[in-house]
């Protein structure tokens, strides 16, 4: 099977999150004649739905090894030197929106299984909701293989993690992430007769100025320390003599396994309510940090990566989230793909051989994985 054409294929549907459809057809066709059964099935209604998802299952007993991934694409953008969705192959790398994040390396693991001995048990996940809200991708697929019976014992997620050549960094964790919106309510009035009035922007500025202030931890071993940014800033007034009614802010925090979700959102409400006993404060958990300590995973990843490469790879735990922060709760999990440099970027690329050697470095982890 041959990667490149693989992951034209996979190009050439635009499957802009949440992806449906095509590009699942693609993948269907691509893996039936590997021997793979194929369970296809969409769940969730709007805003967030519907979604299609696709669990892959070559069931050869012995040990299991999960691959999971997303065909859904972030939107194609403007100034494209070729058509995001055309899969064009020039000056060797091959440029279309998702070749890196992460259609590149879906036809990479697909295509290794097609040169692996056909021992153990090998499956796919594959969301069409990854790049969006992710309420009806991986998290219904994870439902779906508690229904079904799938059940790994190791998962590789083949998101972009290499920096500046393959092999060169394996994801062994990732920080959570999560989402606060700070509302606090004052009384409009004119600026001359403040008396009369109750500024809510004093207040969320010094707020705002307490949480700058925070040092939530120091980093561990693993991770670099937590850190909390502001994201948006909005009064809406549109007059120069008023003193607003309301005022709001948007907090964003990346944190690590010293910490949780929750008890971030208790701490910023607890801050807020100092200083605006009133303030509405409301969180969303994106995902909690997680960390899959060195291990049989790490290593043979690793030791595939330096069979093939001659490179011993970095264990981060750096970077955005990803599906892996769900896939962590069923087994060792550790992520590991292409080079990262275009994704997301107008004329996204990945070089043939790139796909290629992580063709090769997949098939190296399967045998490891399954021998």
């Amino acid at each position: 099977m041959d990667v490149v054409e693989l992951t034209r294929a996979l190009i050439a549907c635009n499957s802009v999150t949440p992806a449906r459809g095509a590009v699942f057809d693609v993948l269907e066709a691509a893996l039936v004649p590997l021997g793979f059964s194929i369970d296809r099935f969409v769940s969730g209604e709007a805003p967030d739905g519907p979604v299609e998802n696709l669990i892959a299952v070559r069931d050869r007993g012995g040990t299991h090894l999960a691959f999971a991934g997303h065909v859904d694409v972030v939107p194609a953008g403007e100034g494209w030197s070729a058509s995001p969705w055309g899969g064009t192959v020039r000056d060797g790398a091959v440029i279309g929106r998702g070749a890196v994040d992460m259609k590149g390396a879906v036809a990479a693991f697909v295509a290794a299984c097609a040169d692996v001995p056909e021992h153990g048990t090998l499956s796919l996940l594959i969301t069409g909701d990854e790049e969006g809200p992710a309420t009806y991708g991986t998290p219904a697929l994870i439902d779906r293989m508690a229904a079904t019976g799938v059940r790994p014992n190791l998962c590789l997620v083949g998101e972009p993690t290499c920096v500046s050549r393959i092999g060169d960094t394996v994801k062994i964790g990732r920080r959570g992430s999560v989402n606060i919106w700070v509302e606090v309510a004052g009384r409009q009035g004119h600026v001359a007769y403040p008396h009369l009035a109750d500024n809510p922007v004093t207040r969320l500025v010094a707020i705002l100025a307490e949480v700058d202030a925070l040092v939530l931890d120091r980093g561990n071993a693993w991770f670099q320390p937590s850190n909390i940014e502001a994201t948006d800033l909005h009064v809406g007034n549109p007059a120069h003599n008023v003193i607003p009614g309301r005022a709001s802010a948007r907090l964003s925090i990346r944190f690590n396994d010293e910490q949780r979700g929750d008890d971030l959102i208790a701490l910023i409400r607890s801050v807020a309510h100092r200083h605006a006993p009133d303030a509405v404060v409301t969180g969303r958990v994106s995902g909690e940090a997680f960390l899959t300590e060195p291990g049989r995973l790490s290593a043979l990843v690793s030791g595939a990566i330096h069979d093939r490469t001659g490179i011993v790879p970095e264990l981060s735990t750096t970077g955005g989230t990803s599906d892996a922060r769900f896939l962590s709760r069923l087994c060792p999990t550790v992520e590991f793909g292409l080079v990262n440099a275009t994704m997301h970027q107008v004329d996204e690329a990945a070089s043939t051989g790139d796909l290629r050697l992580l063709t090769d470095i997949y098939a190296g982890i399967v045998s490891r994985a399954l021998a």
